[in-house]
This record gives structure tokens, sequence and C-alpha cells, in this order.
């Protein structure tokens, strides 16, 4: 699970859909007290950041409407507090992009 840091716009469809996906996995650990993946160290540093993970999201919304994909999971806007800056990384964007750009998937610059 990996709610990755870079602009959903260099995501490829197959990643921009997944992790819309994963995000709402980890949404739900993160504010329904799930217990899957919850020690994650991905997880970890998204504890106490309900806004800003909310954020992603509707980045991730609004970058598959303009490609025109449908979005039909919305997250509750009243249960993103806490605090609004994401400022622990298990990678930093430079290496998630070249993580990315070592996958089968095709990056966007």
């Amino acid at each position: 699970m990996r709610i990755w840091d870079i602009p959903p716009k260099n995501l490829c469809r197959k990643y921009l859909i997944a992790k819309h996906g994963e995000l709402h996995s980890m949404w739900s650990i993160i504010i329904n007290g799930k217990k899957g993946f919850s020690r994650h160290p991905e997880t970890m540093r998204w504890r106490g950041k309900p806004k800003v993970l909310y954020t992603r999201h509707e980045k991730l919304v609004a970058e598959m409407e303009r490609r025109r994909f449908n979005h039909n999971s919305p997250i509750d806007k009243k249960t993103a507090n806490g605090d609004g800056i994401q400022n622990i990384y298990i990678d930093k964007a430079n290496k998630q992009k070249e993580i990315l750009k070592s996958k089968p998937c095709e990056y966007y610059e």
C-alpha cells in the first residue's frame, strides 16, 4: 500500500485508479479504526493527517475526471481534520518518480 506524493497527472491509468483505491483503504483504516495495514509504515505516516489525505483524494479525483473516468466514492469532508501538511516521507518525491519510471506503467512528465 502506498500513497504517492507526486502529482496525479504523472500517474498512468493503472496507477491512478489503484492509488485512488488504496487511498480509500487508508482512509478507512485511519478514520474507522480498521486493523488491516494499521501498523504499515505508509499508514503510520498518514495518522493524524486526514485533512491532507482528503486533499490528496480530491487531487486524484480531479485527475480522474479530467481523464473522463467515473468517480462514485466521495470522502466525507467533515471527517477531514488534523494536520493539513504531509511532511513525513518514506521516499521523497524525486525517489518516487524514479520508482514509478522503473515500473511497467508509463510515467508522464
